[in-house]
């Protein structure tokens, strides 16, 4: 038996192998946080869409059927019942009143307001109306879709 001690540590062996590890766990991690940071607007731009699609068909949801005076008002203020969005084209995000809204230039929204193009379970087809509200930004489009029935 030699009284000689091994000296505690790790070899040049280890220290390469264990560099490799880590090495192949950061790139993992670098590729996987470039991906999460180049798609990282795209949620911002569709909240955004979807909030102003959420905001256009409530305003289009809470005027009366039907029942107005058939005329269709300079502006949204002026509309008294859903069929006045039926042919709201694509334009600009504006208030109620035309006014243009800060921040929303590059979004644009439609409406249109039309016949049922599915039955609805109990309901007579000339009772109910199909709402699609639009918004764009650039190429991206969302629709959200909303069914309206006479009271």
């Amino acid at each position: 038996m030699s009284n000689k001690r091994r000296m505690a540590g790790v070899t040049l062996v280890e220290l390469i192998v264990a560099i490799v590890i880590v090495g192949v766990a950061l790139a993992g991690l670098v590729a996987a946080y470039n991906r999460a940071s180049v798609a990282s607007a795209d949620p911002v731009i569709t909240r955004q869409m979807l909030a102003i699609a959420e905001s256009m068909m409530e305003e289009v949801m809470l005027k009366p059927y039907d029942g107005g005076d058939g005329a269709v008002g300079a502006t949204r203020a002026q509309y008294d019942e859903i069929g006045d969005y039926a042919n709201y084209s694509a334009q600009a995000v504006t208030d109620a009143d035309g006014q243009p809204i800060a921040g929303l230039g590059r979004y644009t929204v439609s409406v249109t307001v039309g016949p049922l193009s599915a039955a609805l379970p109990g309901v007579d087809a000339n009772d109910a109306r199909r709402i699609d509200v639009t918004v764009a930004h650039g190429a991206e489009r969302l629709t959200l879709s909303g069914w309206r029935t006479r009271p």
